[in-house]
């Protein structure tokens, strides 16, 4: 059923490090909930890092306002901190002033922390979507570098905020001793059903692996993400060099090079996004994120909606109370690695060898994704708390109280 479309024509600024070309999880949301807040009647200028290209007016985000910033820290460390030199802190200032309500994407960002001021200025509500917590860094100067942030920047933006939204009920714990101006609210993020879904009629799974570059047979463990330390690329590794009868099947990109490895049993898909990441996930056994630091990972939704098993640490098998029963979370942070790339392996034999529930187990999975992860659910509830901000009268949510 469509949504309705708001008749107010809500102009609508979104923040964001990065345009959802950077193919980052969090940029991806961005995107997904600018189309939908468009479709439902708002005026959405989209503000990011010129890093990668912009969305184009064809592509349904409304319209894009690329910011000229300094990205050193992405490209040398992995850490995604654009910085905003003197013109592009000018025009999110002219952005904020020329808009109705300002949708932030995570408090750490310096263009968003640009746009809290601006909004502070200009007396515009904000609503601050978090959706990372704290990343515990092996590197200890990087480690003291999010602590210090998160106390400096993220506790003072979300306090700021008139309205914080998190994505992950592990999120939200992280921050509970914020002194938050209103109720935090729990917005899951949707997922493309009619793009991710259980494999249809007819589908070939030794076909569709071969085509990707995999092997027809045997077992199929998929990773979809940056390459970068808190995805636990190093953890990813070590089973990989422990468990040569299974196949891995990495997509994504960044510092990291799993190609280094020199393992045979490890092929890097480094071109596959939207379409064509469906399947991936269809043709392969077992999903695998060993991060530390997440929310609700876009990727773990999608990999739900199209059945397979999901393995994840265990704060991020949290993030969704309800859906606990469908993810394996294993204990990473501060574990040994060897220890943890063990209990790992162990959890996909015991996977692999439930061959009997599997059929089962997975439209479980992909019923409780139509359930619970709605795109247009998201946007309406976005939707509802900028209007009530502004004061005019609200539309119907389905949002969870915190």
């Amino acid at each position: 059923m469509a949504a309705p479309k708001a008749d107010h024509g809500m102009r609508v600024l979104i923040g964001s490090a990065y345009f959802e070309s950077h193919r980052g999880g969090i940029e991806i949301v961005a995107g997904r909930l600018a189309r939908e807040l468009q479709r439902q009647g708002a005026e959405v200028t989209w503000f990011a890092t010129g890093d990668t290209p912009p969305p184009d007016r064809s592509s349904g985000c409304g319209a894009s306002l690329p910011i000229s910033a300094w990205n050193m820290t992405e490209r040398r460390f992995g850490v995604p901190l654009p910085l905003p030199g003197p013109a592009g802190v000018a025009a999110i200032w002219r952005a904020v002033r020329a808009a109705d309500a300002v949708l932030l994407h995570d408090s750490l960002y310096p263009t968003n922390v640009v746009a809290m001021l601006a909004a502070r200025w200009h007396r515009k509500p904000v609503v601050l979507a978090q959706h990372i917590a704290a990343i515990p860094y092996r590197n200890p100067v990087l480690r003291l570098i999010m602590s210090l942030a998160n106390a400096v920047i993220a506790r003072p933006m979300l306090a700021s905020a008139d309205q914080v939204v998190f994505i992950s009920a592990a999120v939200a714990e992280h921050f509970s001793h914020v002194p938050f101006k209103s109720r935090p609210r729990l917005i899951f993020n949707g997922v493309d059903t009619d793009m991710f879904g259980l494999p249809p009629a007819g589908f070939d799974k030794g076909r569709a692996r071969t085509s990707l570059g995999l092997p027809g047979d045997g077992p199929v463990v998929v990773f979809v993400g940056r390459f970068v330390e808190k995805k636990g690329l190093r953890l990813i590794e070590r089973l990989a060099r422990r468990r040569p009868d299974l196949t891995f099947a990495l997509a994504g990109w960044g510092p990291i090079d799993p190609g280094r490895w020199q393992l045979t049993n490890v092929h890097v898909l480094s071109n596959l996004q939207g379409p064509s990441l469906a399947p991936l996930y269809q043709s392969s056994d077992v999903f695998i994120l060993p991060s530390i630091g997440e929310g609700l990972p876009l990727v773990l939704q999608e990999a739900l909606a199209c059945g397979l098993p999901v393995i994840c640490g265990r704060e991020t098998a949290a993030a969704d109370p309800d859906a606990g029963a469908l993810i394996e979370g294993v204990e990473i942070e501060g574990a040994d690695a060897d220890a943890v790339a063990a209990a790992l392996a162990a959890r996909i034999d015991r996977i692999l060898a439930d061959e009997a529930k599997a059929r089962d187990a997975a439209r479980a999975r992909h019923a409780y994704v139509l359930a619970h992860y709605s795109w247009a659910e998201a946007a309406r509830a976005y939707l509802s708390i900028m209007t009530n901000l502004m004061g005019s009268t609200p539309i119907s949510i389905r949002g969870k109280r915190l």
